[in-house]
């Protein structure tokens, strides 16, 4: 299975496990997070979500470009990410960034609530080298910072380091890489030491005084972002990071 999950005391871990893809996201890995994180939401013994990925590399690839076909989407019938990236989800989500998020990857984390990086993790929305756009992670990081760093970060595309994370505010604490998990364990304890309703109804409050986009706007955003996606540059970006070249944009 691309998704591992186990239970430390009343927080559950959700593992990308695909190093040898850098955790990158294909459809029975979408729907593997969002079955984990349904489950962990109906459990009331479960009080918080930690997401990680395998490995010391990466914590998320984003989005498989060399998967085709029905491998791109959910198994029928299944959740996807978006039970915690378009709603607010009522537990606390732990982000334990473990190598490095890229595009759809650094994604998750921006729909975390809190996030711990390893030293060696960088940061990174690469989707303009690809023909592409970032629309979930420009969104959100222009919530969060002034419009020439999101500008620096999503339109030039180059990765970032998690110190410079850590000075931005996009993460609560970097730490060695061997102790990304059990950091991020220790705040997933330290972030359920109060009510769960009051906790529920915080995390409700800042999703809403952040004007937090819900699942009718985000689709929203994603049909403004689709023609790109179909466009000819797209197809170059996606054949030219897969031949290991430059790309040759057309602007078609």
């Amino acid at each position: 299975m691309p998704v591992n999950v186990s239970v430390h005391g009343t927080t559950t871990v959700v593992e990308i496990d695909r190093p040898e893809r850098r955790n990158a996201l294909d459809g029975p890995t979408l729907g593997g997070i969002g079955a984990a994180f349904a489950a962990a939401e109906a459990d009331d013994a479960i009080r918080a979500v930690v997401l990680t990925g395998a490995g010391a590399d990466a914590f998320c690839a984003g989005a498989d470009l060399r998967a085709t076909g029905a491998d791109r989407s959910p198994p029928a019938g299944s959740p996807s990410i978006d039970v915690f990236t378009t709603r607010c989800y009522p537990k606390p989500v732990i982000a334990a960034v473990n190598g490095a998020a890229v595009g759809g990857g650094f994604e998750l984390v921006l729909a975390a609530d809190l996030v711990v990086a390893a030293e060696h993790a960088t940061f990174s929305v690469p989707e303009v080298k690809r023909g592409l756009v970032g629309a979930g992670c420009t969104t959100r990081l222009a919530s969060r910072l002034p419009p020439a760093v999101v500008f620096e970060l999503c339109g030039i595309g180059d990765p970032f380091p998690a110190p410079r994370a850590l000075e931005l505010g996009l993460v609560n604490a970097v730490v060695p890489g061997a102790e990304v998990l059990p950091a991020a364990l220790a705040l997933a304890e330290r972030s359920t030491a109060g009510a769960p309703l009051a906790i529920a109804l915080t995390k409700q409050l800042l999703w809403n005084e952040a004007r937090m986009h819900d699942a009718e706007e985000w689709a929203a955003i994603r049909a403004l972002a689709a023609p790109i996606f179909a466009s000819a540059d797209a197809a170059e970006g996606r054949a030219a990071f897969a031949e290991r070249r430059a790309a040759r944009w057309s602007g078609r």
